[in-house]
């Protein structure tokens, strides 16, 4: 993972981390609406409301930021996956691991939105960061299968179904605005996370009854 150029010295002060934290924000804001070839390090400064050389002092370039960002987002994206237990209930743990996602894609839009720009640029960026993805999902797929072998879940292809959860909750996060504006005044405020969740778990149930 990239390291602030600020966190090469000896001892980094209070004043650096502020530093860092604002550009990582503006960093965020930026790509998230403009995408990493549409991102300037002067959009970037003008967000942290700072120089550019006050900027380079803290990141040599765009893609150290970027690649910071990213490794960042992905560590926190896969923390709900990792909470699937074996020894749990499955349609419990699916219905959390559900819930999870929406939460994410309600809380944290503009890091989904990173990500998804970064996928659909072919991942530069996370080809190490994927292989991992993959080794833990093939991981909970693994203990999917045995939900099925031992009759506690319907028989199905488990990455499909982590792919068909991952597609649905983070809908509400890239098509936010299309989310509001198709439910209107009425049914586009926070509750919309909670309907979804409660039509997401009766969808994915039905189907996943032993």
């Amino acid at each position: 993972m990239a390291r602030p150029r600020a966190a090469e010295t000896r001892k980094r002060t209070r004043i650096q981390q502020e530093k860092e934290d604002s550009i990582l924000d503006a960093s965020l804001e930026v790509f998230s609406v403009h995408g990493f070839r549409g991102s300037t390090l002067d959009q970037i400064a003008r967000a942290a409301d700072m120089s550019k050389p006050n900027l380079l002092y803290y990141f040599r370039t765009k893609e150290a930021i970027h690649r910071l960002l990213i490794g960042r987002l992905l560590d926190t994206w896969l923390d709900p996956l990792r909470e699937m237990k074996a020894d749990g209930d499955p349609l419990s743990e699916i219905c959390s691991y559900i819930r999870r996602k929406l939460e994410m894609a309600r809380d944290y839009p503009r890091e989904g939105r990173l990500f998804t720009n970064e996928i659909l640029r072919g991942a530069p960026h996370i080809q190490d960061e994927l292989r991992d993805l993959k080794s833990l999902v093939d991981e909970k797929s693994t203990i999917m299968q045995g939900w099925m072998k031992d009759g506690r879940l319907a028989k199905c292809d488990p990455h499909h179904l982590i792919f068909s959860i991952w597609a649905t909750t983070q809908h509400y996060a890239d098509f936010d605005v299309q989310v509001r504006a198709v439910l209107g005044p009425g049914k586009a405020g926070e509750g919309r996370f909670e309907d979804a969740a409660r039509y997401l778990e009766k969808l994915f149930l039905e189907g996943l009854k032993p």
